[in-house]
């Protein structure tokens, strides 16, 4: 590894760069959108700083240890149609420990049956789209034969839509699936089933122009759109320490523990980026840190209704962790119908636990419970846990805990999308890149990849530089 000023070749090693001193960008904050942003721009040539106030990279998408456990803060997946994301972990040398399946399948269990639990499968077959769901929904258990040919017209009727329109962006999507014909228990069953995990807000709660954009590109866009991948490590090995490596490949110069203060205009027309007894000179910096950051370090004028980034609502997440003394789930991942448990994965082998399981669910629209104590949450969810796996009712609970995003996406509430801004403001070389920017992608890691480089393509014409060595799906986010 090298330190200092470097550009990488086609072979992966790293020399000296050719870019003059004062041409220098500094990107703030070390999340998936910076990272990915300082990388783009020191493969662009550009000499960069990345400046992050945690201890590590990552985000809301990192590691920590507890005990012997190394446990991811929530569970996060990507789907086959995830371009960006996918091309982030090619770019880290990371694609190997983050698997797809070969082809989406889905287990869902329904615990509020009369005749007791019931298992469907959401798969695809290898067929054209829209074939390739269809045999799946056909014989999905979990609907009437009414539903199953509703649910079919409203998926064609949902693929005619765009969802750059901006007249979609302001309507409610569940008012769209009534007036569509879904009934409450195919929203339940099927439409907030992959919504809520996508969008983070039920149906009810979500713009019809980010709903329509999750459905159409995961679902029917390409056959294998939505097989679902997930890391087969602990995050922060793709997202800190991978990161790490990649980034001191290029020479981008990393700080952590480096609060940001203050970015404001220098008398040369380039940046000065305040940190506590210093401040740093650039030629352009990207911002990429929460949208209420965001606005606390954009100088005046740097938007025409900064104001606009607060009414930007969040939502959050809440992730219940439990180990075993045995295994208790024979499948990596299931989600479930008629309880409390969205979305349940076995991490024991990416925690490194030696013996037993060790579980993570994922709660998204926690609002109810964000705040709940832990006491309270394990009398609710481990009767439920045993209610779903016959097996856990005579093992032992080994550990239980919880972690909690209070903040973990942007609500994707209908009107969103005009609050939402792109990476250039009204200050020449002041870019902005978050998942919570214009990408058209709701709150996910996708969203987050496909900003920074937004923002690096926005940085590199303000530096008057080439954009040539921007990735290929720069074109599908702008």
């Amino acid at each position: 590894m090298t330190h200092g000023d470097g550009t990488r070749d086609e072979g992966g090693r790293t020399g000296r760069s050719a870019v003059p001193p004062g041409r220098h960008a500094v990107v703030v904050g070390g999340g998936l959108a910076g990272v990915t942003a300082a990388l783009t721009l020191a493969d662009a040539g550009v000499r960069v700083t990345l400046l992050e106030g945690r201890p590590r990279l990552g985000g809301l998408a990192f590691s920590f240890r507890r005990g012997e456990l190394t446990v991811d803060n929530g569970q996060h997946v990507y789907l086959r149609c995830c371009t960006a994301y996918r091309w982030f972990l090619d770019r880290v040398g990371g694609a190997h420990l983050a698997p797809l399946q070969e082809r989406l399948d889905v287990p869902v269990v329904d615990l509020d049956r009369p005749e007791g639990r019931r298992l469907g499968r959401l798969r695809r077959d290898a067929l054209p789209v829209p074939l390739h769901l269809g045999r799946s929904l056909a014989t999905y258990p979990h609907l009437s034969l009414a539903d199953r040919a509703r649910v079919g017209r409203a998926a064609l009727a949902l693929k005619g839509l765009d969802p750059a329109d901006p007249a979609l962006d302001a309507r409610n999507f569940g008012a769209w699936l009534t007036a569509h014909g879904q009934s409450a228990r195919a929203v339940e069953a099927l439409w907030d089933l992959v919504g809520v995990a996508t969008l983070n807000a039920t149906a009810g709660d979500s713009s019809l122009a980010l709903a329509a954009m999750v459905f159409r590109t995961g679902l029917l866009s390409e056959p294998g759109a939505a097989d679902i991948g997930w890391a087969s490590v602990p995050l922060g090995e793709l997202h800190d320490r991978l990161a790490r490596e990649a980034l001191d490949a290029v020479g981008a110069r990393l700080r952590l523990r480096a609060r940001v203060t203050s970015v404001t205009r220098a008398a040369d027309g380039g940046w000065d980026v305040g940190l506590p007894g210093e401040s740093l000179h650039a030629d352009a910096v990207v911002l990429a840190v929460p949208q209420r950051e965001a606005h606390g370090l954009l100088p005046d004028g740097a938007l025409d209704d900064p104001g606009r980034l607060l009414e930007i609502g969040t939502a959050p997440i809440l992730n219940i962790h439990v180990v075993y003394d045995r295994r208790v789930l024979t499948v990596p991942f299931l989600t479930t119908l008629g309880g409390p448990v969205q979305w349940l994965f076995d991490r024991t082998a990416a925690s490194g636990l030696r013996e037993g399981q060790y579980l993570a669910l994922s709660q998204s629209t926690a609002q109810d419970e964000i705040d709940t104590p832990v006491a309270a949450l394990r009398a609710r969810y481990l009767p439920e846990l045993e209610r779903l796996l016959p097996r856990a009712r005579g093992a032992r609970v080994e550990d239980f805990f919880v972690t909690r995003e209070r903040e973990a996406t942007f609500a994707p509430a209908p009107g969103v999308g005009r609050l939402r801004p792109g990476p250039r403001t009204k200050a020449p070389g002041l870019c902005l890149a978050g998942a919570w920017t214009a990408t058209g992608w709701p709150a996910t890691m996708e969203s987050a990849v496909r900003s920074g480089v937004g923002a690096a393509g926005a940085a590199l014409a303000a530096l008057g530089r080439s954009r040539a060595m921007l990735p290929d799906f720069l074109g599908e986010a702008a």
